[in-house]
């Protein structure tokens, strides 16, 4: 298994491969009737995720927004195993304001995030009622954190890969980390993130839990 970070390029593929004008909706449409799409945004995808070293049978793009195009992921790739990470809508919120991303304008405004996660939670839940149960797999952030080797177990089960020990120390990993997260995938698993929200001024977060709760 090998870590890509954050890619950003399914969307890009996606949208090269269907061209501006073609539709294709991967819940209803046949996958045998649009093959030829879906072969296009595969080869577009592998192609810019570039060689994966020898030997390797997993490599893991971990970009946030790939969640919208869940559906066309299994379709396009189906030997793809997706994971998709929950956390308390505050805490989450709450970390995309303290990141500063000044590429994701919607994270410098606390009602805005509000807005965007309460669409984000919407369309995951959509897709979870209109695609089979092996589509994605939830992972509770809070249980990863208090039950972290039976989590890390299902997840790798999930992938189709043998177990590990390695898992449990991930933290010594030696390899480079580009992502906002580099700190603290280089430290043991810790749990003072949850709750993060507990601890802030609620007038503050005001804005956050009007927009969150519509």
């Amino acid at each position: 298994m090998t870590a890509r970070g954050e890619l950003n390029i399914f969307h890009d593929a996606a949208s090269v491969a269907l061209g501006p004008l073609e539709r294709f909706d991967p819940v209803h449409d046949h996958a045998s009737d649009r093959g030829p799409v879906l072969a296009r945004i595969a080869d577009a995808y592998l192609r810019a995720l570039g060689p994966v070293p020898p030997g390797v049978e997993r490599a893991i793009d971990k970009t946030p927004g790939n969640f919208a195009f869940v559906p066309l992921i299994g379709a396009a790739l189906p030997n793809a195993r997706i994971i998709h990470t929950r956390r308390d809508p505050l805490d989450t919120c709450l970390s995309c304001f303290a990141g500063l991303f000044a590429s994701v304008a919607f994270s410098h405004d606390l009602g805005e995030l509000g807005r965007y996660y309460r669409a984000y939670a919407a369309m995951m839940n959509r897709w979870r009622a209109v695609l089979p149960q092996s589509a994605f797999l939830d992972v509770d952030y809070e249980t990863l954190v208090s039950d972290f080797e039976n989590q890390a177990r299902r997840i790798i089960a999930y992938c189709g890969l043998p177990w590990d020990e390695r898992c449990l120390s991930f933290h010594k990993t030696d390899r480079p980390v580009k992502t906002a997260s580099a700190i603290q995938v280089r430290q043991p698993l810790y749990a003072s993130s949850v709750g993060r929200a507990r601890g802030i001024d609620p007038a503050l977060l005001a804005p956050l839990r009007a927009a969150l709760a519509g």
